[in-house]
C-alpha cells in the first residue's frame, strides 16, 4: 500500500516542482519516473538533513482500510523551551518534501509529513478521514512531541491541499472523523495553506467540495494558485476564497502571476515570504480559544 501512494505522490510533488513542463513529459518518461520512484522508496535510508533538525520516520497514528498509517516528524534537535508550533504536510512522506518542512523546523516549527489512501486504495471520504486521524494523533501526544495542541496548520499543494482546504472546513462534521484512532480528540486546525487544491470533479462527488462545509468559525486560509495552470482551474481556488470571504472567515488568495501547477514559482522570495508570515501571525500566537 505504502509503495503506490508514494509513487503517486513522488507525481504530485514532481508536478509542483516543474510546473508546466511536467505535463508535457511522454508517457515514457513517466514511467521512467515511476520506475526510479520506486527503486527510492523500496531502499530504506535515513534522509540527509542539517545538524540542528531531527528526523523521527514511519511514526504510525492510525489505521486505514485496516492498514497501519505512517508520518514522518521533523523537529529541532535542541527543543525550546515552550511547546512548538506544528505544521502538518499533507503531500506523503517521500524525501522530496523535506526540504522546505526543514526550513519551518529551522523557523521554530515541529513539521509532520502524512501517508493516507489514495485513488483505488479508498474513495472519499477515507482520504480526509486519514488526515484527520493525523490530527488528532498529534493532538493526543502533543507531551511527547513538546507540541502546542492548540496551534496547529495544516499545507499542501494540489491533492494535498485539497484536502488540506477540507480540513480547515470539516472541523466541526462529526460524520467526516472516521475511525482511524484517537476519537478523544479533535481534528480542527487553526491555518489552512491551499496550494492549487486539486478538487477533481466536485460535480460526481459534491460533499468532497470543501465550499459546502464553510463557516464563519474556519481558520484562516492562504490559498496560493498559478494563473497558467491547465491541470486545475485557478476558479476552484477562485470559489473558494470567495465563500470564505462570504463567511467572514480570514481568507488571502495569491494569484502567481506565470505560474503553471506548481513550479519555481512557489518557492520564490515573495512566496516564501507570505507563507512564512501567514504561519507566523497564525501559529506562532496564542489563538483565541483552544480545541
Amino acid at each position: 500500500m505504502r509503495h503506490t501512494l508514494k509513487l503517486t505522490l513522488e507525481w504530485e510533488f514532481y508536478l509542483a516542482r516543474n510546473g508546466c513542463r511536467a505535463i508535457k513529459r511522454t508517457a515514457g518518461s513517466l514511467l521512467a519516473l515511476f520506475l526510479v520512484a520506486a527503486a527510492v522508496s523500496c531502499a530504506p535510508k535515513q534522509p540527509s538533513l542539517p545538524a540542528d533538525v531531527e528526523i523521527i520516520c514511519d511514526v504510525e497514528y492510525g489505521t486505514g482500510g485496516g492498514q497501519p498509517l505512517k508520518m514522518h516528524v521533523l523537529r529541532p534537535k535542541t527543543p525550546p523551551a515552550e511547546p512548538m508550533p506544528v505544521v502538518v504536510f499533507v503531500g506523503g512522506t517521500n524525501d522530496r518534501v523535506l526540504p522546505p518542512l526543514t526550513r519551518l523546523v529551522q523557523r521554530g516549527y515541529c513539521c509532520a509529513t502524512i501517508e493516507f489512501r489514495i485513488g483505488g486504495q479508498a474513495t472519499f471520504p477515507a482520504p480526509l478521514e486519514d488526515c484527520k486521524c493525523a490530527i488528532r494523533f498529534l493532538r493526543a501526544k502533543a507531551a511527547v512531541y513538546h507540541l502546542n495542541p492548540d496551534r496547529i496548520g495544516v499545507w499542501g499543494p494540489s491533492a494535498g491541499g485539497h484536502l488540506a482546504a477540507l480540513l480547515g472546513t470539516t472541523g466541526d462534521i462529526k460524520e467526516l472523523e472516521g475511525q482511524g484512532g484517537w476519537p478523544d480528540y479533535s481534528s480542527r486546525v487553526h491555518a489552512v495553506v491551499d496550494w492549487f487544491g486539486l478538487s477533481g470533479d466536485l460535480q460526481k462527488v459534491p460533499e468532497a467540495n470543501p465550499v459546502k462545509y464553510v463557516t464563519p468559525d474556519d481558520p484562516p486560509f492562504l490559498i496560493m494558485h498559478g494563473d497558467q495552470d491547465t491541470l486545475v482551474p485557478i476558479q476552484i481556488s477562485e470559489q473558494l476564497h470567495a465563500a470564505l470571504n462570504k463567511a467572514g472567515v480570514e481568507a488571502t488568495f495569491k494569484v502567481v502571476r506565470g505560474a503553471c501547477h506548481g513550479g519555481p514559482a512557489f518557492s520564490s522570495r515573495e512566496c516564501t515570504e507570505l507563507l512564512d508570515s501567514f504561519l507566523d501571525r497564525h501559529l506562532k500566537v496564542s489563538p483565541k480559544s483552544g480545541f
